[in-house]
């Protein structure tokens, strides 16, 4: 840990800010998950914001000021929030509580850089009534963890968290169906839908049978576009509905427009989401975008550039910048300076031997989609393509 801790009871009622610096709500408390000895990681806040309480990711927090929560780009969402099991809320159910002769007070967070997380790593011990302040003093989270045990299944979780997704698939698939669900139940949406993206679509519907339709609507709007289609995809008409039907209209307009493509076409392939940017932009401002951390690296190797608007279907599309062009050019360069036409755009129509063939011929990580006005709907990587062509079983194969 490397950041100053910054302790839960100073961070109530700071602002919720956006990554242009405009004051979304304010933040009411921190949710943590337990791990036994270890420091229990930070979930995320939760934020009063439009008159509700909402859950905010701590991998979408940027930075934690004495002026607010900033958050790096993207949207958020303003669903009600909801504790599951194994949860923890520092204001709301670990202050005041009892340890031993004295009450815990406050928690302090850290921020692990390597692991771009935020851990509770102290926790601040004190009395009760006008000498509480006086006597406050701190211990390690050890210390105390114990109070907080949720049982094993929350243990294995924990544990699973520190694992690439790729290793957690391949230990979830050797348990019996029935622990798969109730690990499953007891992982936060973003990691559950990680273990997904990783899994054949058979194994994703044996697992997600035993969820609410809520519960599996959230995991779908955090998959990959084209990795939640490709599950849809695979369910039987009357459940995708339902589905569709509770996710959020954006995202659910998105993942209706894949699925209307053929499985085996570029439309079917692509996501609706890389990186686009407009021709004004800087390099500077690429080289921002795809920093981001939780941008998977096959979108981050281009930025692709538009006329306005840059949310697919976007204006007309202009060409693609690699992210090695970035680099070498001046940060102030406009990127309509840069851009290259090569690989030329594909008909979300083209089969997907013929997307394959072009990724080949350019040595490209990813080739843009366009329709028939020129405008960019999505991209297909290589990863997409290489998931098609190679044999169903090709993970367990290279894992054994």
């Amino acid at each position: 840990m490397t950041s100053a801790p910054v302790y839960v009871s100073r961070l109530v009622r700071l602002p919720l800010i956006d990554a242009d610096g405009m004051p979304l709500g304010r933040i009411d408390d921190a949710v943590l998950a337990p791990s036994g000895a270890d420091p229990a990681r930070v979930l995320g806040f939760v934020a009063a914001v439009q008159r509700r309480h909402i859950f905010v990711n701590a991998g979408r927090v940027a930075e934690i000021e004495p002026t607010g929560v900033r958050l790096r780009s993207g949207t958020i969402d303003v669903r009600a929030f909801r504790k599951r099991a194994g949860e923890v809320l520092v204001m709301r159910e670990l202050s005041g509580r009892r340890v031993q002769d004295a009450f815990l007070t406050d928690v302090a967070l850290e921020r692990d850089p390597d692991r771009a997380a935020w851990f509770a790593t102290t926790v601040a011990l004190g009395g009760r009534g006008p000498l509480r302040r006086r006597r406050t003093h701190t211990v390690p989270w050890a210390d105390v963890a114990s109070l907080f045990d949720a049982g094993p299944v929350y243990a294995e979780v924990a544990e699973l968290r520190e694992m690439h997704a790729a290793d957690v698939a391949d230990r979830v698939r050797r348990l019996p169906l029935a622990r798969r669900r109730q690990l499953a139940e007891a992982m936060e949406d973003e990691r559950l839908a990680d273990l997904l993206e990783e899994l054949p679509e058979d194994e994703q519907i044996r697992i997600i049978e035993g969820l609410d339709a809520e519960r599996v609507a959230h995991v779908l709007e955090e998959m990959e576009p084209d990795d939640a289609a490709d599950l849809l995809g695979e369910l039987p008409e009357e459940e995708r509905q339902r589905l569709l039907a509770a996710m959020d209209e954006e995202e659910s307009a998105g993942l209706r427009r894949l699925l209307s493509y053929g499985e085996d076409t570029a439309g079917g392939l692509m996501t609706p989401e890389p990186v686009v940017l407009p021709h004004t932009a800087t390099v500077a401002e690429a080289l921002a975008v795809i920093r981001q951390s939780e941008l998977p690296s096959e979108l981050a190797a281009q930025v692709f550039v538009t006329l306005p608007p840059t949310s697919t279907p976007t204006g007309r599309y202009l060409g693609a910048v690699p992210f090695q062009r970035l680099l070498r050019e001046a940060p102030g360069t406009a990127l309509e300076h840069c851009t290259f036409d090569e690989p030329e755009a594909v008909r979300p129509d083209l089969p997907l031997r013929q997307v394959a063939e072009r990724l080949a011929a350019y040595d490209s990580l990813a080739v843009p989609v366009c329709d028939e006005a020129g405008r960019l709907i999505g991209a297909v990587t290589v990863d997409d393509v290489l998931d098609q062509v190679l044999p169903a079983d090709w993970r367990q194969r290279v894992r054994r």
